[in-house]
């Protein structure tokens, strides 16, 4: 990840007085994973539109692989793929007469389309036994691996993929998104992932934005995000006993009374201390000299899924209080 790849300045859209899009500021590294996160209606794909010169922007300017994309349009088609939520292909067609069919759209030659569509093809999980296949008789995972294929046949810099897990089943996901990991690795691809599924973009990404109401709220790792929801609450540490907890009185009173210790709670197995600053070896060091076999220790970290929630559930207030 040594330069930046996509770069939005004050990226702004607007459909008369509604914003769709309001002042975003971005950038993706060479090699991320990046994950767009926000509900339906967020801007994510117009937001996606104004990258590919497919939708002028009201103002601010979006850049990738170092070319305007709305001055040279040409210039950064030619550099990405870009994956609609619903792939479209000709069903009377076979997968590899599709792929060769888009190819020579795409300027390659003929003398090289049908292996480089072989080889898409087979990069994405499609092999021999699906070449010939009519793309009528593919399942909606197939089709997603073959738009895959498609956006992957011209050899782009960057991919774009706009809700790319929609209607495929959980092991489909799990195999696609897995996919999309290893081309990022292997190829140094970047990847642009738009979603409003938590869990999946929280499974592939690098750094994730949450996008709502044509903001982007937030941007960072899953860690970097967590940590700065987390600023100010109080620590909330489990620790997992060997023969569960029958915590003496005296105990839990000397513990509760550990710097910085607000709250215990002995329930099963399971000793929860809620504290107000990072205290965790002291709390275990506490639990091991009164004899106790410690078998876990977990801290409470926020995942996707509260970070999102509290952007979210702010914004709504805000725009309530209005």
């Amino acid at each position: 990840m040594d330069r930046s790849v996509i770069e939005l300045r004050n990226l702004t859209k607007c459909y008369g007085s509604l914003k769709a899009v309001d002042d975003l500021n971005l950038t993706i590294a060479k090699g991320e994973v990046f994950g767009l996160l926000g509900p339906n209606g967020a801007g994510k794909t117009t937001t996606l539109l104004m990258m590919l010169g497919l939708s002028e922007p009201t103002s601010g300017t979006a850049c990738v692989c170092g070319y305007n994309a709305t001055r040279n349009p040409i210039a950064v088609k030619r550099k990405v793929g870009y994956m609609p939520d619903s792939v479209g292909f000709y069903d009377n067609m076979t997968a590899l007469e599709n792929l060769i069919y888009i190819g020579e759209l795409n300027g390659i030659p003929r003398a090289q389309v049908n292996q480089r569509a072989r080889e898409a093809m087979e990069l994405v999980g499609l092999g021999e036994e699906n070449l010939h296949k009519l793309t009528s008789k593919y399942s909606r995972g197939m089709k997603q691996r073959l738009g895959l294929a498609d956006v992957l046949i011209k050899q782009p810099e960057v991919i774009i993929l706009d809700e790319p897990t929609l209607g495929i089943d959980p092991s489909g996901v799990r195999e696609f998104l897995a996919l999309i990991r290893q081309l990022s690795r292997q190829q140094g691809l970047t990847v642009l992932l738009s979603s409003h599924h938590l869990h999946h973009v929280q499974q592939v990404c690098d750094r994730v934005g949450i996008f709502v109401s044509g903001k982007l709220l937030a941007e960072g790792d899953i860690d970097s995000l967590s940590r700065r929801l987390s600023a100010g609450k109080s620590y909330e540490v489990h620790i997992t006993l060997r023969n569960g907890v029958d915590m003496p009185w005296k105990d839990g009173q000397e513990l509760a009374q550990l710097s910085s210790v607000e709250q215990v709670t002995p329930e099963g197995h399971t000793v929860q201390v809620t504290c107000s600053s990072e205290v965790t070896p002291e709390i275990v060091r506490f639990l091991v000299s009164k004899g106790y076999d410690i078998t876990g220790v977990h801290q409470k970290a926020y995942s996707l899924d509260d970070i999102y929630q509290n952007y979210f559930a702010n914004t709504l207030k805000e725009n309530t209080t209005k």
